[in-house]
């Protein structure tokens, strides 16, 4: 049995690229040790952690978990590694090796790294896609998705970056050819890139809806569908409009859905025929009609005698109506104008319309003719 033992130490005492092939044997218990441990996390992992999570009300610690496990069973792995190096103490000589392997380690811990964000942006998606649940834009759809592969190849992109660093190699002169290709693209694509940017402040902003009546510079229609690229607008002719995101998010948009009412405004001239008692009582009688109207807002209006106009004297009538719907206005608008013509002719006054005195003078008359030409 001893002999057997001193075999074994002699054995273990033998070397092989400079290491002790005990060294070798440590660092093999450490690795399997690191194996072991990371199926008995796992089976804790199934059994316990994610069963805990479960029970409570938000998603986000279900994903979080989700995300992480694997990454996190990986770690136990790479940490067995560290150590296995620790035990074989590698040689300074060559320097290749050495340098070559803890560039490796390193450059496991970055993809560990990397892995786990990957994963993680599902939470970012989570949390997005609740937000846009609550939308009716089609818009937040498209861009979602965007969002989602954007911030996974900008971690996949960071990630190669920093390993190739690790394994030991420039990334000064990659960097400056990413960064003039970078720019070639940029403006080859300037118009995309402005759509999208487009897109994002109208999800921002938020200055009109689906079915929203707009007037965008020249335009005006209802809004039909807010897309990735353009939104659609639907003009009274019945004609359809496409407007890059871009060129919609810097005009001035005027909502008139989002009015919380509808205004009436009319100048009603009569005669000069008409006296002063009259027209107060005109004025009296359409602010009591105004008062006593079902469809007109209380909260204000106006109704004065203004202007001494050309051919009228002018009677300002200034109101809203309660309701935002354009038919139910126009009716409204409707009956106000009949009643008011009503009352003017309960009064005797007539409504007044564009005139012109003409005086014409005879070669052998020594008076003015007046004529009225209508």
């Amino acid at each position: 049995m001893s002999e057997f033992f001193a075999t074994l130490e002699a054995i273990l005492r033998e070397t092989f690229l400079g290491i002790s092939l005990s060294r070798f044997a440590g660092a093999f218990l450490v690795l399997i040790g690191a194996l072991v441990l990371k199926r008995v996390f796992a089976h804790l992992f199934v059994k316990v952690i994610f069963p805990l999570a479960t029970r409570t009300k938000s998603r986000y610690d279900d994903l979080f978990l989700q995300s992480i496990r694997k990454p996190a069973e990986f770690l136990l792995v790479i940490i067995g590694l560290f150590v296995a190096l620790q035990i074989l103490q590698l040689p300074t000589e060559p320097a290749d090796l050495r340098r070559g392997a803890y560039g490796l380690l390193k450059g496991l811990v970055t993809f560990d790294i990397a892995w786990a964000l990957f994963n993680l942006v599902s939470i970012l998606e989570a949390f997005l896609s609740g937000w846009v649940s609550k939308t009716e834009s089609t818009l937040d759809d498209h861009l979602l998705p965007f969002i989602r592969k954007s911030a996974r190849a900008f971690i996949v992109f960071l990630a190669l970056i920093m390993t190739i660093q690790n394994l030991g190699y420039s990334i000064s002169g990659l960097l400056a050819s990413l960064g003039i290709g970078g720019l070639a693209v940029a403006l080859a694509a300037k118009d995309t890139l402005s759509n999208i940017f487009g897109s994002i402040m109208i999800i921002l902003d938020r200055p009109f809806h689906i079915g929203d009546w707009i007037k965008a510079g020249d335009m005006e229609g209802t809004i039909e569908e807010i897309g990735f690229r353009s939104t659609k607008i639907r003009t009274f002719a019945k004609t359809l409009i496409t407007v890059p995101n871009n060129i919609i998010a810097n005009l001035s948009v005027d909502n008139i859905s989002r009015m919380p009412k509808r205004r009436i405004k009319i100048t009603v001239g009569v005669t000069y025929e008409t006296s002063p008692e009259q027209m107060r009582l005109a004025v009296e009688g359409i602010r009591k009609l105004l008062r006593e109207h079902p469809a007109i807002d209380q909260d204000f209006f106006l109704v004065n005698f203004t202007d001494f106009n050309a051919s009228s004297l002018d009677i300002l009538v200034y109101c809203f109506t309660k309701t935002t719907v354009w038919g139910e206005y126009l009716d409204a608008r409707e009956d106000v104008c009949l009643k008011i013509m009503d009352l003017l002719e309960a009064h005797g006054l007539e409504i007044a319309f564009p005139s012109r005195t003409v005086y014409l003078r005879g070669a052998d008359e020594e008076e003015t003719l007046p004529m009225v030409e209508h």
